[in-house]
């Protein structure tokens, strides 16, 4: 494969609309460490099990964003970002005090002059809860309430969970994330307990008195490896797994043909939950998928396991540019996937924002990273001149982190850290992302 990509960074930046949101996210699991004053979650309880992480580290300290938070609002008050897309940690605000750190977040935050954009589940569930269980989705319910009673005067932005998608099939059907289940399609009532416990979110946020409320699902443009017939009907199956399942019910109020029959409890009902309305429709976008017909044996990919017994196979995107983490490089999959998502929703489909977009590569001069910004930004643009209603755009990530179970061998931050200093540098791409929002700041004022 081809590594390097051609960089268009030098040439002006296509203009969006005064009022677009820019901004950067993280996690709490990811950066926060400190996970000695609050209860362990489920990736606590994962990374103690030898062999679950490839570096063998655990998120104990991670970034100590919980001691260190002051530094980093001063780094994104430097970069200049509208916004900041954090989550808030379930097991943390089940412990003493555990809301005042948030508290304080977003009391800088404001005085920083920057958006705050929480997450409520970025996966770190409590070790007391499990998907599987209905009732879960009512317990996250309860706490949602209580943080948005505490942060609701101050915070406008909300997010319910974050890649329900990734946390089915990575943690309870492939065993490859916490809680390490191997369910394959027995996980699809984790699927719909966690689309409930968003409809359930959003009513308690709205009986709080919210109005700009998302969700940010990841989703990405499924190529089939071939015309073959055995390869689209394939593509089409990954299709409905990892974007239909969790877009359709919420945006059409049904599952796809054939997935409602196997979803536990009132399914009926539970969609009329599932599909309150929201006011955006958050995307986190990585890459594409080249999918084919199973080829009866295992699959190594993406650092995955995929077992054979799947019913289709994920190939290489062959002649495209890959990130040190060897995902492909395609910011044209963008533009598809959010020209798809018009045309398949048309009405249905609220404002969307681009929740997470980004890529991992070593070394603090990164023009890789700058490189793939720069054109992920341009197609974004070129969604918007499609008629795609986008408001915003966040890039994931404002700093290097605990990244699941890669551990710290995959850095996505535009601040580089040094996980034994704890020191923090901003990379080459800082300065360009940094440039970039002067720059569309400036030709707005025109």
């Amino acid at each position: 494969m081809i590594r390097r990509m051609a960089n268009d960074a030098g040439n002006p930046m296509p203009r969006f609309p005064a009022d677009f949101l820019w901004g950067v996210s993280t996690s709490a699991h990811q950066i926060e460490g400190a996970a000695d004053v609050r209860e362990p979650s489920v990736w606590d309880r994962f990374e103690a099990e030898p062999g679950r992480i490839k570096d063998g580290s655990t998120a104990a300290v991670a970034c100590d964003h919980y001691h260190r938070h002051r530094v980093d609002v001063a780094l994104l008050a430097d970069l200049g970002v509208d916004a900041y897309r954090f989550s808030i940690s379930w097991p943390r605000v089940n412990s003493p005090g555990g809301l005042d750190f948030y508290d304080r977040l977003v009391d800088d935050l404001l005085t920083a002059g920057v958006r705050p954009v929480p997450t409520l589940f970025h996966w770190d569930l409590p070790v007391t809860r499990d998907w599987l269980d209905r009732d879960t989705a009512a317990h996250f319910a309860e706490y949602v309430s209580v943080v948005a009673e505490r942060l609701g005067d101050r915070v406008k932005k909300w997010i319910t969970l974050n890649e329900p998608a990734e946390h089915t099939l990575l943690g309870h059907a492939l065993g490859a994330h916490a809680p390490g289940k191997t369910l394959l399609f027995d996980a699809l009532p984790v699927a719909h307990h966690q689309l409930l416990a968003h409809g359930l979110a959003v009513r308690a946020l709205r009986a709080a008195g919210a109005t700009d409320i998302g969700i940010a699902n990841s989703h990405g443009p499924t190529w089939p490896a071939s015309q073959e017939p055995e390869d689209i009907q394939a593509a089409d199956f990954y299709d409905l797994l990892l974007n239909r399942l969790f877009a359709d019910p919420l945006l059409l109020g049904e599952y796809p043909s054939g997935l409602g029959e196997l979803m536990p409890g009132d399914v009926e009902s539970d969609l009329k939950v599932i599909a309150e309305p929201i006011d955006w429709y958050g995307i986190n976008y990585y890459a594409p998928s080249r999918v084919g017909a199973p080829q009866g044996a295992e699959i190594e990919f993406g650092g995955l396991t995929l077992p054979a017994e799947l019913p289709f196979s994920v190939r290489d995107i062959e002649g495209v540019p890959v990130t040190d983490f060897g995902w492909p490089v395609v910011p044209e999959g963008l533009t598809e996937l959010l020209t798809t998502f018009r045309d398949r929703y048309g009405d249905r489909l609220p404002p969307v924002v681009i929740t997470e977009n980004g890529c991992s590569y070593e070394g603090v001069d990164d023009q890789d990273r700058i490189a793939f910004l720069d054109s992920h930004v341009r197609a974004l643009h070129g969604a918007l001149e499609a008629g795609v209603d986008v408001r915003g755009y966040f890039v994931w990530s404002l700093l290097d982190n605990f990244e699941w179970a890669e551990g710290y061998q995959r850095r996505f931050g535009l601040v580089h850290v040094d996980y034994e200093t704890q020191v923090r540098t901003p990379k080459a791409s800082f300065g360009w992302f940094q440039g970039m929002l002067r720059a569309q700041r400036a030709q707005a004022q025109r």
